[in-house]
C-alpha cells in the first residue's frame, strides 16, 4: 500500500541496533504548513510520521492534526519514551516499546499504554531470545493480549532486528506462546536491501 513517510529529525534514544541514525541530525527545516503542502502534492492518502523520535519535535501533534484535517490517514511511529497524551486520538499510533537488548528499555514510559486505543499498535523489536521472552512477558503482564482480544488495541507486533539469524525459531516461539501477537519483518529491506533509504 503506498504511503508517504515524513521522517523527522532528532531522537533522545540510542538503541544499539538503530538503523536510522542518519535521522539524529540534519534534514531540512520546514514549517508545519510546508510539510502539509509537500505531503498533499505527493497525493497519497496514507501518511506515516516517523523519525528518529517524531515527538521530539514540538510541532508534531499539530502536524498530525493538520494532515488529518486535510483528509489523510495518519500513522505515528513513536518509541513510547515520550508522552503521547497530546496526540490527536484520530492518529494511529505505533508504539515501539524498547526491549532490554536495545539498551533503552528503562526509557519506556508505561503510562503511554493508557493513551492507546482500538486503532493503535504496540511493537517490540527483538534482538535475541531474551528480548522475545521479555516482550511476551510484557504482553501478558501489561494485559496487551486481553486488549487485542477485546478490541481496545489493534495489534501487538514482534519484529526481529535486521539480520536476526533464526527468524523461523522466532516464529515458532511466538506460535507456541498462544498470544495474539504478529510477526513483522522489515519487508522494504527484503525488497530493496538494507542500505537503501527513502523506500
Amino acid at each position: 500500500m503506498p504511503c508517504t513517510f515524513v521522517r523527522l529529525t532528532g531522537c533522545p534514544l540510542r538503541c544499539v541496533w538503530c538503523d536510522t541514525a542518519y535521522a539524529f541530525h540534519g534534514g531540512t527545516r520546514m514549517a508545519v504548513e510546508e510539510v502539509v503542502e509537500a505531503v498533499g502534492n505527493l497525493g497519497e492518502a496514507l501518511v506515516e510520521i516517523t523519525g528518529g523520535e517524531p515527538l521530539v519535535q514540538k510541532a508534531t501533534p499539530e502536524l498530525a492534526k493538520r494532515l488529518l484535517d486535510e483528509g489523510h490517514t495518519v500513522l505515528l511511529e513513536t518509541s513510547g519514551a515520550l508522552d503521547v497524551s497530546g496526540v490527536d486520538p484520530r492518529v494511529h499510533k505505533i508504539m515501539d516499546l524498547k526491549c532490554p537488548g536495545s539498551g533503552e528499555s528503562e526509557r519506556n514510559l508505561w503510562d503511554n499504554l493508557e493513551h492507546l486505543g482500538a486503532g493503535d499498535e504496540v511493537k517490540f523489536v527483538v534482538a535475541d531470545r531474551d528480548d522475545l521472552e521479555w516482550a511476551l512477558a510484557t504482553v501478558r503482564d501489561r494485559g496487551l493480549d486481553r486488549r487485542v482480544a477485546g478490541g481496545t488495541l489493534k495489534a501487538v507486533l514482534i519484529s526481529p532486528v535486521w539480520g536476526h539469524d533464526d527468524v523461523e525459531s522466532l516464529a515458532e516461539h511466538i506460535l507456541d506462546s498462544r498470544l495474539p501477537v504478529r510477526l513483522q519483518t522489515q519487508l522494504h529491506k527484503w525488497i530493496w536491501g538494507p542500505d537503501r533509504a527513502g523506500v
